[in-house]
């Protein structure tokens, strides 16, 4: 039986990972200490723009159905969480020589300078990505203070 292992330079060196050895002993048992699914954790990237109207929000998260993404709105909060779905259909006799890809839940929540109108929010989902369109709320302006 032939074990693939992905290589990443920076956690093989001693200084930047003190328990390698650790993980080795494991590994050549053919498992994984269960820390080491931590890395594989994967975050929601945001791309975010804005003009006079509305803040744009372009979401990556692929691998997802759209009944599995949630969107709130709090005032200027704004939370995207999604679940990531693994296929475990396997045919008798099979077994996973490499697994990379992630499954499980995922959040990402950031803030705005002003508050969105959370009632003409707008949210498409396509290809892998969740474009939101966040208008501002009229009268959120904000203004600078003199300081004296």
């Amino acid at each position: 039986m032939t074990m693939l292992t992905q290589f990443n330079p920076f956690k093989s060196l001693a200084r930047a990972n003190p328990a390698g050895d650790f993980d080795d002993f494991f590994r050549s048992f053919g498992l994984r200490p269960a820390w080491s699914n931590l890395d594989g954790v994967r975050d929601i990237r945001l791309d975010i723009s804005e003009d006079d109207k509305e803040y744009r929000v372009k979401a990556e998260i692929p691998g997802v159905e759209k009944k599995d993404i949630d969107l709130s709105i709090d005032g200027n909060q704004i939370a995207i969480s999604a679940e990531i779905r693994r296929e475990s259909a396997k045919k008798e006799g099979e077994m996973d020589i490499c697994s990379e890809r992630y499954y499980g839940k995922v959040h990402r929540s950031f803030s705005t300078p002003t508050d969105v109108d959370s009632t003409k929010a707008e949210a498409n989902y396509d290809n892998g990505v969740l474009t939101v369109k966040l208008p501002k709320k009229p009268n959120s302006h904000s203004r600078k203070v003199a300081i004296s």
